[in-house]
């Protein structure tokens, strides 16, 4: 097992090295940020001056070599637009994401697990079949569309719950959020059930194929044949052995839903860093856009490496064909 985590860690460094190269040299093909930052009226000397400044009159490679010291020191530069860390700029925004994250992922998980468990044990009666067409929709449905309706309803018609914003925030280990009131909850709920849809019906729909794919299998029958209970059966053996791909999906996909939440914090005016790097692209922040790129990356491989590591705990096949 040791083994295997060490080839793993070396994996986990070179792909950062390779997405670092990636990244850096897709976002300095973008477009020329000096046509933002300053007025279209300035002469030559004062666009020269600041394009030293910035160090955009260095070759390719040095700004590489000095991004990539940068990235060693957790510095990568300050943004043109805000005139701070860009680093800095992100971890600002990073609580109100991950909030949003954890509680979308919480809901999927509360609503996919045992629904996707029922449909799969239960394949025939109408209640699952409905279960099924109601994932369907939860694919089929765009996010910006459910939004807006979850807006109408619940807060124009009903007035239940508020339409945007994060809310009033309270202080845990140095850092603001908003789950930590009751008026934070209010704010919260609606867009973390409408980043939280798709991911319910992919959670339940996963769970009921793997369901259905471990029933059959010789050791459910024998542990039937031996007399167990039900509940023991589903239990122990059942979930024990869809929990491999499941735990894949919920690893990548807690990782997409803090890429990639940017619209429904668009809509509910959730203030995350999705509204942030759409306004750096917008005005070509560079230090934020590779700041951020590169947060995803380490995040990504991160979930990654923790996904491997449940692997070999959850199915001891894995540790064999390390061992091989």
């Amino acid at each position: 097992m040791v083994t295997s985590i060490i080839r793993r860690l070396i994996q986990a460094l070179l792909v950062v090295v390779a997405m670092t190269i990636i990244v850096f040299i897709g976002v300095n093909v973008i477009g020329n940020p000096v046509d933002i930052l300053i007025n279209p009226d300035a002469n030559q000397a004062e666009r020269a001056l600041v394009i030293a400044h910035y160090g955009l009159d260095q070759p390719l490679w040095k700004q590489y070599l000095l991004f990539l010291q940068g990235l060693l020191h957790g510095n990568f530069g300050n943004s043109f637009v805000y005139g701070r860390p860009a680093l800095g700029l992100i971890l600002e925004r990073l609580p109100a994401t991950l909030e949003l994250a954890i509680t979308a992922l919480g809901i999927a998980l509360l609503f996919g697990l045992p629904l996707g468990l029922y449909a799969g044990l239960y394949p025939n009666r109408i209640s699952s079949q409905l279960i099924m067409s109601g994932s369907i929709l939860g694919f089929s449905l765009p996010t910006f569309w459910v939004g807006l309706m979850l807006i109408m309803v619940f807060s124009v018609e009903l007035g239940w719950l508020p339409t945007n914003g994060r809310g009033p925030t309270q202080e845990l280990l140095g850092v603001q959020w908003s789950f930590l009131t009751a008026d934070g909850i209010r704010h919260l709920l609606l867009p973390a059930f409408n980043l939280a849809l798709f991911k319910t019906s992919l959670i339940l729909r996963l769970t009921r194929a793997g369901v259905q794919e471990v029933l059959p299998q010789d050791y459910v029958k024998f542990a039937r044949a031996k007399g167990l209970r039900e509940r023991r059966i589903i239990s122990v053996h059942v979930l024990k052995n869809l929990m491999i791909p499941v735990v894949t999906i919920i690893g990548l996909e807690f990782g997409s839903l803090i890429a990639f939440s940017v619209v429904t914090e668009s809509i509910f005016a959730w203030p995350g860093m999705g509204k942030l790097i759409i306004d750096s692209i917008n005005l070509l922040d560079r230090p934020v856009i590779v700041a951020y790129l590169m947060m995803m990356v380490l995040l990504f491989v991160v979930l990654n490496f923790i996904i491997d590591i449940c692997y070999t705990l959850l199915d001891p096949r894995v540790r064999l064909e390390g061992k091989a």
